[in-house]
Formats: structure tokens, sequence, C-alpha cells
């Protein structure tokens, strides 16, 4: 019987973990702990053992699928950061990847991508953690490579490598905070929140003056101080076996030396004297007010309860904030949020004036303050705490769908808590909330209570604040630059009886079934492929209806997506929150969104709850009320929205992408339209575009369930009885209005970074021809981490997060595109280095060691394809659009390995000309356009 069988029982007949406690010894190691399934508890069964060296392990044993998660957290953060040297931990997550004594530079990407597996890394500020998921065979290699950066790496971390992943670290900062609408806000709250010095008080990335002063040896000092063993929790999970898993893990780790003994940090309570008003300026279009209380910590027993009045307060459509400011449309936007850390937690409140409202910040904030008044006269309901039990026990089940989700949980859990079993008090905690428990965190931590409330407004619109600022937020610790040398540093050695340079061989890859499948055509034409997955108890479906963005008239593009939003608002019979809680109270959720060639309908549900989630699924798409109210404010809120997207570089790059690929046509605009295209949509073209389109036949539904089809089948009785035919019309695409060799520049003040786009009109999808093939011949020069052009631009040169080529096509066009988003100072000599990689790939192709390397990424990712229910609905998709065998699977590995140099190369040249190219760059134009044409192009400032 599957170990994930075991947990469906658990999880709908309520069965209990049987845990026993051992002490038995294996090389110094003992076994703490055994958890298996027996009884009346949700557990995800493992063995836990502790090294002579204090490195936590813990196995989890899942045989449904022939891979295996590999997960490293370790206990440090930004919180054990000192002042002055703050994003230490966020900084050794890129210095983890860069090499260690045995494994060479940045060969621990390649390793892992041509094993067929994924890998990352991660920083809170509690913990850290890296993690690959990879084919059971390569159990041995993963082991490996994480043992050799815990316990060799400090002579792999040179200077050069420091300065290089320092500027990425500046990439990472400008890409995602300082070149991102609100990207400020966090940091600027926290600094208002917590006293000066707090663990929290700086952010995770760190303060960048702190990582330009400190040196290699400040760095290399962290590490010694917080990455030991006895600091580390491995988990594996996966096609193992417990004591396999335990023997390598001691060859590996066990010789490793402990580090300095670590402490569990304070949790001192955070409180404020009266409300700080704070205030910034940004580069947005709309301004917002942000609300935070301090309240409890992680797992604090308060912790709960919090959860529930903020879900009460400020989620969803059921919400005071939602019917106090959205609904009416006095905001954009509005919601409340309680996050919980290891050491505190913030109940926060945000909410974005609609412009047309008339309603300043100071308006909101008392909207937002009166809201919680209404709390007190409102109460806590039944349907409250029956929503939040049955989401936190759907997220519950939903998390075993991967051996990743469930190796997640156990890491974290024993990080934080030292108890790994404790996924059924975790759901337990929020059954137990009572109304009372509700009112009185209420009155403990909120009513009365100080804040700090944050304005943040459009540059120059300083009078829009909520109020004056009365806090005036600290400046960083500044220091000197760093004199830490070698000779400070305390390095632990590790001695071996084995020769670690040695890379293990994996074992023969793993055999794995494509999943079995059965296909049913309804009389009414709709399609239906699905199939039988009872590792655990849940339902996934996914209804594709044609009729998406491609359909669209032209004056009308956008009509799709409101739609779409329309669909899942009131209906006939019930408003959008009675719908709404009825779905809540089930635990499951339906979402509907517009494609380019289809509305596409995704349901989740456990399976106990799926007709009564049918049920309203039918009602959503057969009885939609049309509500000109709901229609004005999704409109509203669609327009607000386009709005605020042209001060992302990122949508702009992509705006001006289409529009000079494909003219005037539909697929030259944004998929959810212009703020032109918006504001000329009537509720009336909504139900038009629904009675011509919203038909089945071509139809498609792919089904993932632990139900039988028939029991699925006879709770959608209106979906099998639905009629209709839509038109059958293809698209204008339109064709190319750019001039090859023109650099087109779109202007973007100040901007903190440049969006990079070289693109190109490109194949149609196909998936055996030459779409695919070109797909391959692509990878190594720019699809994957260890690509040419992203070793190029982020790892040697330092001048991005991340760059990216890739061809995309649907059944009408294709495009070739390469991406980044570089240092602004960067951008000539990145989009020379991008036009340098393109041609030079074209011109001289593929090398016969990258050859190597596409084979075996690629055919070797099987392993990892049709794991959860969404990876399958995926691949099934895929069967059904394209009506192809279940030996397409076997075509396309025959052509992986089977491709010839000489055809990738042919490819290479005839798809990557870059005389045909476009090219688009989003910047601040007035110090881009000097720098650009030193490269010899002509730059032509482009108007969006």
């Amino acid at each position: 019987m599957k170990v994930n069988k075991l947990v469906i029982a658990m999880a709908i007949a309520g069965l209990s973990a049987c845990s026993s406690t051992q002490q038995v010894p294996s090389n110094t190691t003992t076994l703490v702990e055994s958890v298996a399934n027996q009884g009346t508890q949700l557990v995800i069964p493992y063995k836990k053992y502790r090294l002579a060296n204090g490195l936590t392990l813990i196995v989890h044993e899942d045989n449904s699928d022939p891979l295996v998660h590999v997960d490293v957290t370790y206990h440090v953060g930004s919180a054990r950061e000192e002042l002055g040297k703050s994003g230490f931990a966020h900084f050794f997550e890129h210095m983890m990847f860069q090499g260690s004594e045995n494994v060479a530079d940045d060969e621990h990407f390649k390793i892992v991508t041509e094993a067929g597996g994924t890998m990352n890394g991660t920083t809170n500020s509690d913990r850290t953690n890296y993690f690959e998921t990879v084919p059971v065979n390569q159990l041995e290699t993963m082991l490996w490579l994480e043992a050799d950066r815990m316990g060799f790496l400090l002579d792999a971390v040179t200077q050069e490598k420091f300065e290089v992943q320092r500027e990425t670290v500046k990439n990472e900062r400008g890409q995602r905070i300082d070149n991102q609408p609100y990207g400020r806000l966090g940091e600027r709250v926290a600094q208002a929140l917590y006293p000066e010095g707090h663990p929290y008080s700086w952010p995770v990335i760190g303060w960048m003056d702190d990582l330009n002063r400190v040196n290699v040896n400040d760095l290399k000092a962290f590490f010694l101080r917080w990455y030991g063993p006895n600091n580390a929790t491995l988990t594996v999970g996966g096609d193992v076996k417990a004591e396999e898993v335990l023997a390598l893990v001691e060859k590996y780790f066990g010789s490793i030396p402990a580090g300095p003994e670590v402490e569990p940090m304070a949790k001192p309570k955070v409180s404020l004297d009266n409300t700080r008003y704070i205030s910034m300026e940004d580069n947005v279009h709309l301004p917002l007010v942000y609300i935070a209380y301090p309240t409890v910590h992680l797992f604090h027993a308060d912790e709960a309860p919090l959860d529930v009045l903020m879900q009460i307060i400020g989620s969803g459509n059921n919400s005071l904030l939602y019917q106090n400011l959205v609904k009416n449309q006095l905001a954009v936007q509005a919601s409340a949020g309680h996050g919980c850390s290891e050491l505190a937690c913030q109940f926060t409140l945000f909410a974005l004036p609609h412009p047309a409202s008339g309603k300043t910040l100071a308006d909101m904030e008392s909207i937002i303050r009166n809201s919680l008044a209404e709390f007190e006269q409102r109460g806590v309901t039944d349907d409250d705490l029956a929503k939040i039990k049955a989401e936190m026990l759907s997220d519950a089940i939903f998390g075993l769908q991967s051996v990743h989700g469930k190796v997640a949980q156990l890491a974290n859990y024993e990080t934080l808590l030292g108890n790994p079993n404790y996924i059924n008090e975790q759901v337990d905690r929020y059954k137990r909330v009572s109304k009372e428990d509700v009112m009185r965190v209420y009155n403990t931590y909120i009513k009365g209570k100080p804040s700090v409330v944050m304005s943040v407004v459009p540059k120059g619109q300083t009078q829009l604040v909520a109020a004056a600022d009365n806090f005036t937020l600290p400046k960083p610790l500044e220091m000197g630059p760093s004199t830490t040398t070698a000779d400070d540093l305390n390095v632990r050695v590790a001695k071996d009886d084995f020769d670690r340079s040695i890379r293990p061989a994996p074992g023969a890859n793993p055999a794995v079934a494509v999943p079995q499948y059965w296909q049913e055509n309804w009389e009414n034409g709709i399609e239906v492929l699905g199939t039988h997955n009872d590792e655990t108890p849940t339902t996934s479906l996914l209804l594709k209806i044609r009729g998406g963005n491609y359909q669209q008239n032209l004056d009308k593009a956008g009509v799709a997506s409101i739609l779409a939003a329309m669909l899942t608002e009131s209906t006939q019979s019930r408003s959008s929150e009675q719908m709404t809680r009825e779905l809540e109270k089930l635990g499951s959720s339906i979402r509907v969104s517009a494609g380019d060639e289809n509305l596409n309908v995704f349901v989740n549900s456990l399976s106990e709850n799926l007709p009564a989630t049918l049920a309203l699924l039918e009602e959503y798409l057969f009885e939609p009320a049309f509500n000109q109210d709901d229609f004005a404010r999704i409109q509203k809120q669609r327009i607000e929205g386009v709005k605020n997207a042209q001060k992302d570089a990122g949508y702009l790059a992509s705006k001006a992408t289409r529009q000079l690929m494909y003219g005037n046509s539909i697929a030259g605009l944004p998929d959810g339209g212009t703020e032109q295209t918006l504001a000329s949509i009537s509720l009336d073209d909504v139900k038009a575009f629904y009675n011509t389109w919203f038909k089945p036949v071509g139809g498609e539904m792919i089904l993932v369930s632990s139900l039988d089809k028939a029991e699925v089948f006879s709770a959608m009785p209106k979906l099998r009885a639905w009629q209709g035919q839509a038109p059958h019309t293809a698209p204008s695409i339109g064709t190319a209005q750019f001039e090859p060799g023109v650099i087109y520049l779109v202007n973007k003040d100040e901007a903190a970074q440049s969006a990079i786009r070289v693109a190109k009109p490109a194949l149609p999808i196909d998936i055996t021809g030459e779409y695919y093939r070109t797909g391959l011949m692509n990878f190594p020069l720019g699809g994957a981490f260890n690509s040419r052009i992203n070793m190029n631009l982020r790892e040697d040169k330092g001048y991005t997060y991340g760059a990216w080529t890739g061809f995309w096509g649907d059944q009408y066009t294709g495009t070739f595109s390469a991406s980044a988003d570089v240092r602004a100072d960067a951008t000539q000599a990145a989009l020379a280095e991008f036009y340098k990689e393109i041609s030079q790939y074209a011109e001289k192709g593929i090398s016969d060691e990258e050859l190597s390397f596409m084979r075996l990424a690629i055919n070797q990712k099987d392993a990892l394809k049709y794991e959860t229910p969404r990876a399958k609905l995926g691949f099934l998709a895929q069967i059904l659009e394209f009506d192809l065998k279940p030996s397409f699977v076997k075509e396309r590995s025959a052509i992986v390995d089977n491709i010839s140099k000489a055809e990738i190369n042919a490819l290479a040249a005839k798809h990557l000309k870059l005389d045909e190219m476009l090219t688009v760059v989003v910047g601040d134009a007035k110090t881009l356009k000097p720098e650009l044409e030193k490269l010899g192009r002509k730059v032509v400032e482009f108007k969006l």
C-alpha cells in the first residue's frame, strides 16, 4: 500500500499517528522518534535521527513516485544577523551555489539540472533552506552535494565570487524591491514597528551599505557561526528506505564538526507607546495607506484566533473591508493580513482609494478604523469559524500532494518547534478557536492599541498622506570598512576515510509510468480525459471553453477577462458573498481565467465535498446574474490595474514587444486590454461575449480525482446537458511593425533597473516537430540556469538577477524572446552581451558538452512530470488539446536522444538571426539613449 494512501484514510476517517521514541545507537547516531500511521490523527510518517555532531535527520518514506526530495534547513535567517551586518543569511543563499571544495564553480546547478531535477534556496527572517527534487537514483549525489557545501565550502568562497554575488544581490533588490511599486513599504514599516536593533527591524535582503562595507572574511565568520550540522535539519522524502538514507547521511555528513552551540532566540513582546505616522513618495499610480499592529509570535496560542479575526476583517468578499471599501467602489483594493514569524507577528490592514471616489488616505484610515469598531457590534458567527476550520484542513491535505510539500512541512516544524509531528496539531488549534477567543484577541491586541500608519503617495504628492509624519525612521548604523581578516576565523576541518572528490555514480534511471487515463466524448461536444489518483482524497478539474483573448474584438480587448471575473460573482439565486461563503465552508476553490484561446475554469476540492462544490460551479457558469454593480466594480479595478502596471518596467517591456511584434491586432494588445479598450466595454458586451462563445462544442475537461468517473459525472448534470456551438473563426494575429536593428527605448523615469527584451516571430507550437526541436536547441543558450546567457550576465558579470531565452507558441503564432532586468548602469553592456551570445550561438552552434548536458537534463525529468494532480492536469490537457497518443512521450525522448549536433546548429542558424530581431529597452531614457547609441544602432524613443 502506498504511504500516501494511508494519509487518505487518516484525513477522511480521522486516523491517528503512532509515535515511539527509541535510543538505538548506530555509529553514534540515535533514532529519536518513529511516527507511523495508526489511529485518528492527520500525520506525515517519518523517522527522526540525531547524529553525533548534532545534525537532525528526518526521513519520510513515500513510494508513490520514483523521486526524492532533499531539504537542508539551517536555523539562521536575517534575525540572527548583527547590526551593521545585515543581509548575510540571504547572501549565503547565493554563495552556497557557487561551488565548494569538491564541486566546481556553478557546478551545483549543472549537476542537479542534468540529473533531471529542480532546485532552489530560500531565506526568511528565521531560517534558510536549500532543496532539490530529483529522480530517486540521484539521492546519493544530492547528499554528497549538500554535505560538501556544509562542511567544505569556505576554501571555495573567494573574493571574486563574493564581489559577483554582491552585485547579483543588488540586482535582486532592484528587481524585487527598488524597481517595484510599493516595494519598500515592508522595510519602512518594520523600521517603525520594531525597536531599533530588533532582529526584524532590517530587511531580509539587507541594507546595501552593509553589504558594500563588509569583506569576504565577515561572510566566512557568519558561516562558521551558524552553518554547522548542529544548527541544521536534513529532511529526505520519497521512494527511499530510512536505513539506507541514514547510512549515506552518516557517510557524507557524519564527519563534519559541530559548530558553536545555538540557543533559542528570545521573543520579546513588541509594543508601541503611540501611533506612528510615516510616509514615503514612490513611483506609483495610486496612493496607499497601510496600518500595522504588533501582536504575538508564530505558534503562540493567540495566533489562530488572530487569524480568524483577520479573515473577518479583511480576507475575501465577505470581509468588512471588502464590503465597506471595495464593494461600494471607494477602494480598488482593501484587505487585512496576519503575518507571523518566529519572534513576532504583524496584524496589517491596507487600502488603495479609487480615484473616482474622491476619498483621501485619511478617509481610508477612518473607514478602516470604523470597520474595526463595526466588528465589535457584528461579533463572530458560526460561519466565520467553519470557514477557517475547513480552510486549514483543506490546506493541510492539499499540502500532502507532493513529496516536496510533505518534506517542507516536516522540516519547518522541526526547525521552529523541534517537533516534525505537528500537522495534526496545526489543524486542531484552529478547530479549538471559539467566538470568545476571537473577541478576546481583538480587545487585547487591536482595540485602541497604537499602530504604525504608513502612507505611500505618488512622487510630488505629499499632501495625500493620511497624517503628517510624527516618527522619524532610524538610520541604518553607519560603520567604516570591515577589518575582519582570515586570522579571525575559527575554521573547522572534517576528517574522512574516503575521497570526497569522487562524485557518486547514480544508479539506473527509475522506470517512470505515464499516468493511466480514460477518455470519454460527451454528446454535447465536450471531450473528457481523466485519471484516477488516490494518493490524497482530492479532486482537481480543469474545464477549457473556446473563447479567450483571441476571440475579442480589437476595440473590446479585456472583455474576456471581465467575463472570467464575473463568472465567480453573483448568480441569479445568490450574491457573490453567499457563493464565496459556501465555497469557503467546503474548503474548495473555483477560479476562472481568460487565456489567449480559452476560458479556463479550475476547480480544487476535497473529494468528499465534490458534489456540493460542483453544484456551486454549475450555478456560477449557468446562472450568472451579470449584475451591473459587479460589472462596474470589476471594470474600474481592471482600468486602475492597467494604470498601475504602467509603473512596472516588465509590463511596459511586454506591452511594447507585443505591439511592435503584432501591430494593430488582438495579439498586439496586453492580455487584459488597455485603459481605452476596457473603458469602452459595457455590460451588454460581456453578456454578448458569454452568449456567443460560452458553448460546449469543442470544450475540454481534464479530471484528476480519487473518485471514479461515474461518481464525478453524476454530480454535474447541467454540464452534461449543456448545448450549443460557438463560431469557428481564426483570430487576426497581425504582422510585425518593427525595424530590425533598431533599439526601441521606452521611458521609465529614474528606473533602478532596465528591462531588456530581444525578440522575433517564430513557429507555432507542435509536439514532436520543428517547434519542439527549437526548444531543445535553445536549452544551452538560455533555457537553464547554467545557460550561456545567464552564466554570462548573472554569474560572470553581475548585471542581473536572471537572464533567459525561450520559444513560446500556440496554434496560431510563436515568439522567440530573450529577457532580463539589468542594473541601470549596465544596460548598454548587458545588451551587448545579449547580442554577442545570440550571434555566437547562431554562428558556431552547440558544443559536445552542451549537447550531452541537454540530453541528460531533458530526458531525466520524467520522474517529476506527473507527481501532483496539477502536473497530471497539465500532462493530460496536452494530450487532449493536440490529440496525442501516450507514445508521444517516447517519441520526444527519442528525439532528444537522437537529435544531432548538425541539426541543432542548423536550427540555431535558422531561428536566431540577430538581424531579424526586435530590441526593446525600458528604462530612464534621458540617461540610456546616449549609452545605447554607442552600440552603433539607431535608438528610437517609443511611446506606449
